[in-house]
C-alpha cells in the first residue's frame, strides 16, 4: 500500500511539472509576441509620427511662400524664387517656380506640343500626329457629327476624355503616344498654367525650345543662336519675338517643392502646386505629391 501511494505521489509530481513546464512555455511564447507588438507599434508610432511632422513642414513652407508672393506687387510677382528655415530638427529648403514655366495641356497650340514632343526625340510626322492627339483628347466633339476621335479608341476599350485635361497623367491615355514620350515629357507639361504661353525666363530649355516662336536675343540651349534669324533687322526696329518677350506670361499657380532634411540622416521631399487667393484665402492646393526625387533647388538662379 505505501508503494502505491509512493507511485502515485511521484506521478502527480510528474504531472505538475509537466503542466509549469508547458504553462512556463506559454508565457514565455506571450511575451515574445507582446514584445513583437510592442516594436511594431513603437516603429509604426514613428512612422506616424513623422509623417505628421512632415505634413507640418511643408504646410509651413506654403505659408511662406504664399506669404512672400503677397508682399510683392501683382505685376512684379517673382516668377521663381526660394528660401532656407530651420524648424525642430528639421533643416527645409524650399523652392518656389510659376506654372508659366510649363506647358498647359489644356491651352497649348499643336505646333507647341509637337515642338516639345520632337525636342523630346519624336520624328517630325510623329510629333504632329501626338500633338493632333493631345488637341483631340481636350477638345468637345461637334453635336451631330461623326466622332472620329472616339473612334480611334475602340480598341483600346475606353473613350477619350474630350474635355480638358483634369490631371497631367492623363497624357498616358492618349492613344498613340509612347509610354517613354509621355514619361519624358510629364516634367514639363501642366494643367495649372491656365494660357497658351510660357514664361522664356523660368523655362526649361526643352520647353524654349519647342516654342514656336523662340525668344530673340537668346542662346539656344542646345547649342545654336536664336538671335541669327534676326541679325539683319536693325537694332532699332526690335523683331515681333522680342517684343512678346517683354511682356512676359505669368500664372497664378505656383509650383512648390520642399525638400526636408532631418537630423537622424532621413531626408523627403514634396511638391505642391498652389493657386494664388486673396486675404481671407490666401492660397489654394491644387496638387499635393509626397515622396518625389529631391532635385537640385540651392541653384537656382533668381532664388532669394
Amino acid at each position: 500500500m505505501t508503494v502505491i501511494d509512493a507511485r502515485k505521489s511521484s506521478g502527480q509530481r510528474g504531472f505538475v511539472i509537466v503542466a509549469v513546464l508547458w504553462i512556463l512555455a506559454a508565457l514565455s511564447s506571450l511575451a515574445i509576441v507582446f514584445a513583437a507588438y510592442l516594436s511594431a507599434s513603437t516603429r509604426a508610432i514613428a512612422v506616424n509620427e513623422t509623417a505628421l511632422q512632415t505634413e507640418a513642414l511643408v504646410s509651413a513652407s506654403l505659408e511662406l511662400t504664399s506669404y512672400q508672393l503677397a508682399l510683392a506687387d501683382e505685376r512684379a510677382k517673382p516668377p521663381r524664387g526660394g528660401f532656407h528655415f530651420r524648424m525642430d530638427d528639421a533643416s527645409v529648403q524650399v523652392a518656389f517656380t510659376s506654372e508659366a514655366a510649363r506647358i498647359d495641356l489644356n491651352f497649348a497650340s499643336k505646333e507647341m506640343l509637337a515642338g516639345l514632343f520632337t525636342t523630346l526625340g519624336a520624328g517630325k510626322d510623329a510629333a504632329i500626329e501626338y500633338a493632333d492627339r493631345v488637341v483631340g483628347w481636350r477638345t468637345r466633339p461637334v453635336p451631330g457629327s461623326a466622332n472620329e476621335e472616339e473612334a480611334r479608341y475602340n480598341s483600346a476599350g475606353y473613350s477619350p476624355r474630350q474635355a480638358p485635361f483634369v490631371h497631367v497623367n492623363e497624357l498616358s491615355l492618349v492613344v498613340g503616344l509612347p509610354a517613354a514620350l509621355v514619361e519624358r515629357a510629364l516634367p514639363f507639361v501642366t494643367v495649372f498654367n491656365g494660357s497658351p504661353d510660357v514664361d522664356p525666363e523660368i523655362a526649361a530649355p526643352e520647353v524654349i525650345e519647342a516654342m514656336p516662336d523662340k525668344p530673340a536675343n537668346k542662346q539656344d540651349p542646345f547649342g545654336g543662336n536664336l538671335a541669327s534669324l534676326n541679325a539683319a533687322r536693325p537694332a532699332s526696329q526690335p523683331s515681333d519675338s522680342a517684343k512678346k518677350d517683354a511682356s512676359t506670361t505669368t500664372s497664378p499657380c505656383y509650383r512648390v517643392e520642399t525638400t526636408i532634411r532631418f537630423r537622424n540622416g532621413r531626408h523627403t521631399a514634396s511638391e505642391v502646386v498652389i493657386a494664388m487667393g486673396d486675404k481671407v484665402e490666401p492660397y489654394r492646393v491644387l496638387s499635393w505629391q509626397d515622396d518625389i526625387a529631391p532635385r537640385n533647388v540651392v541653384s537656382r538662379r533668381g532664388s532669394t
